[in-house]
This record gives structure tokens, C-alpha cells and sequence, in this order.
């Protein structure tokens, strides 16, 4: 290394720390205020408050970030397995599919018209936002191994 700010290839690609700070940053952030946009117009059952429907859509981002630590120790794993010991971008989004079915029977009593706008959606813009916007914001973050602090 001839520079005291280049950082060893293997932290190039994200570390299991910095997977998991990575989810809960771009869960509380980005999901969070997505949720908070969509809200409004999310389907609801008869009867359901806006309410309701709020502390479901709360619940489900809670668990999407408590669950993921487990899905990321599970996905490191397997990305152990690869020679560049990371996903392709398209895997990151198809993860969604496995993760999204737990969380449904996780949840248990949340409407399946509600979860699926509200977690489908949530996911996607999550998954736009570590690929462009935490880019930007932090420059470095690709270089620590996923890593926020």
C-alpha cells in the first residue's frame, strides 16, 4: 500500500458488520420515510384505521431490520462460497422474494394487499438507495466494507 488511505481489496466488498449496519441505516432512513410517504395511500381492510394500518407497516419495518441480521449472517455465508465473496446487484433485489415470504408468515395478521404495496415497494426503494444515494452520501462506504462507522 503506498497511501495510509487505501484499504486492503477484501474491504472492498462488505464485511458482515458492515452488511448489517448497512440494513439498519437504509431500513430507519430510507424505509422509514418511504413508509411514512405511502402510508396514506396503502390499501387498508374495512374497517382499518390509518392507524392500524401504521403500526403494521412499524411492525413489519422492525422486523424487516431484526430479521435481516440473520439473513445477512446466513447470506455471508453463502457469498463465502464466491470468488468475489459478494452478490451480484440483481441477487441483492432477489433476496426481497425469501426475505418478504418470512416476514409475511412472521407477521401473521397483516393484510396481504397492505404487505405486499408496502414491502414490495420498501424494498425496491431500499435497494435504489444503496445503489445510488449511499454511494453519494458516503463516498467511502464501499471501501470500509459496507461499513457507516
Amino acid at each position: 500500500m503506498d497511501s495510509l488511505d487505501e484499504k486492503p481489496a477484501s474491504l472492498m466488498t462488505p464485511t458482515i458488520f458492515g452488511r448489517i449496519q448497512s440494513r439498519v441505516f437504509l431500513v430507519f432512513t430510507f424505509g422509514l420515510l418511504w413508509s411514512f410517504l405511502v402510508l396514506p395511500i396503502l390499501p387498508r381492510p374495512e374497517g382499518a384505521s390509518l392507524g392500524d394500518v401504521a403500526s403494521d407497516v412499524m411492525r413489519s419495518l422492525v422486523l424487516v431490520a431484526i430479521l435481516g441480521v440473520v439473513w445477512e449472517v446466513a447470506y455471508h455465508g453463502l457469498q463465502q462460497l464466491r470468488w468475489e465473496k459478494d452478490w451480484p446487484s440483481l441477487f441483492a433485489l432477489l433476496t426481497g422474494i425469501n426475505e418478504g415470504l418470512l416476514l409475511y408468515f412472521v407477521l401473521g395478521d397483516m393484510p396481504m394487499a397492505t404487505f405486499l404495496a408496502h414491502f414490495i415497494s420498501t424494498w425496491i426503494v431500499i435497494w435504489l438507495a444503496a445503489h445510488g444515494p449511499m454511494r453519494v452520501l458516503f463516498l467511502r462506504w464501499r471501501f470500509r466494507g459496507g461499513r457507516l462507522v
